[in-house]
């Protein structure tokens, strides 16, 4: 059989609705949905979670939708009805939940954990940085979280990495083999002359502008290091320029931060988040601790806005391309360099083409899928064999899963006995 001709019927669990517009990850869950659309493919999205304002309507894309519901053998109907010849895993958290459920209803799926970005590593950085400690791979390998999210990676067939920086942690830290991954960062269309056109100039651009799901700690770390100690010395030295702060769910503390005075503005979700990146001249992300790429930088470099951010904040984003901006993990320095590139024209510009080099080097839409598609389709092509290579994966299959796979039927029994009761 052909399978790049074949149609595929892909399954996505999701760890929640798909919301583009809240957030990276929303972004990010979009692209590939769009990626199996462009093939021809049968996509069905389930997940455990409710919708909200900000969740996209599948249905109008051609995705079915369906409701899932943990520990209950629903799901067994339902997976074997779809009879998915892939399943993605939105994050480790869902293979936990499902894995074993997908392996005993369909063992010949093809099983993808997207990652989207290593849990582990953005919490072991968030600890020590609560605790004032340094951040180091001892941290990182004691972490319970990092022990379930590599069992999880070993009990798929391989896991989309997104960073550069966390496929070479995974291969040398966590010894992880390299057929166990694949690397799938953002996918972008190449920015061509045509856009390049359509971007306001240096002196038609203003103001700054920072931008993220305040679910996501990071962000509301990098939004109060703007206001305690970043933004008033840039408003001293520039008392014109105003600081726009985008988001989705924003938590009340943030939302007490917005002061006119002080030309800090706090404006929460935004319908299109493109518009206003493109009107701003420069793009601030302060990040202290995260992990994965950063959507928010992509983004401004494809609407033509350079951006000032930290060694973080830029981790396995650009290779050895120089960055579209500045990169300080420097208080100081990093509002000396954010004034130096809002002010001079020629860096400015010099920063945006930067980040088109970057765009179209790493990012290249068309170029990834198809490199994608093509891994997908030989791996299935060699399924049995593929496995057979990762033991490893077996034993967790093996162990894990049982412990697993009988907790979730207690609590099924559970519940069921807990139904029959209360009628």
């Amino acid at each position: 059989m052909n399978l790049t001709s074949a149609k595929q019927h892909i399954f996505i669990i999701g760890s929640v609705w798909v919301e583009p517009k809240s957030s990276a990850a929303g972004s990010r869950m979009l692209q590939l949905i769009e990626l199996f659309l462009t093939q021809g493919w049968e996509i069905t999205f389930g997940t455990t979670s409710k919708k909200n304002a900000n969740s996209l309507d599948l249905i109008e894309l051609g995705v079915k939708e369906v409701s899932l519901k943990l520990n209950d053998e629903s799901f067994d109907h339902a997976i074997c009805k779809l009879s998915p010849s892939i399943v993605v895993f939105d994050r480790f958290m869902t293979e936990e939940q499902f894995g074993w459920r997908v392996m005993e209803q369909c063992p010949g799926a093809l099983r993808i954990l997207d990652t989207e970005d290593l849990h582990c590593l953005r919490k072991t950085r968030h600890e020590a940085l609560k605790k004032g400690i340094v951040f180091s791979e001892e941290l990182l390998l004691s972490s319970e979280i990092a022990k379930r999210e590599i069992a999880a990676m070993y009990r798929c067939d391989f896991s989309l990495i997104i960073s550069t920086y966390e496929l070479q942690l995974l291969e040398q830290t966590f010894n992880l083999d390299t057929d166990l991954m694949y690397h799938l960062p953002f996918l972008y269309p190449k920015i061509d002359q045509e856009k390049e056109q359509l971007w306001k100039s240096f002196k038609e651009r203003e103001h700054f502008i920072s931008i993220g799901n305040f679910l996501h700690a990071p962000n509301t770390d990098a939004t109060i290091q703007l206001k305690k100690h970043i933004w008033p010395q840039i408003r001293a030295k520039l008392p014109e320029a105003e600081l726009h702060i985008y988001g989705a769910y924003p938590t009340q503390q943030v939302l007490e931060f917005n002061n006119e005075k002080e030309g800090f503005y706090v404006h929460g979700f935004i319908e299109d988040a493109n518009e206003v990146i493109e009107k701003s001249r420069i793009l601030l992300a302060p990040l202290r601790f995260g992990a994965g790429i950063k959507g928010k930088l992509t983004d401004a470099m494809y609407n033509g806005t350079p951006s000032v951010t930290t060694t973080i904040g830029t981790e396995g984003m650009h290779e050895e391309l120089e960055w579209n901006g500045f990169v300080e993990d420097d208080p100081c320095q990093f509002v000396e360099k954010t004034i130096q590139l809002y002010s001079e024209q020629d860096i400015w510009e010099r920063a945006q083409q930067n980040g088109v080099k970057i765009i179209n080097s790493l990012y290249d839409k068309q170029k990834l899928d198809k490199a994608f598609v093509s891994h997908i389709t030989h791996i299935q092509s060699n399924l049995k064999a593929f496995r057979k290579k990762n033991f490893i994966g077996s034993l967790f299959q093996h162990h894990t899963l049982q412990s697993t796979k009988y907790m979730s039927k207690w609590i099924e029994e559970k519940q069921r006995n807990q139904s029959i009761g209360g009628t």
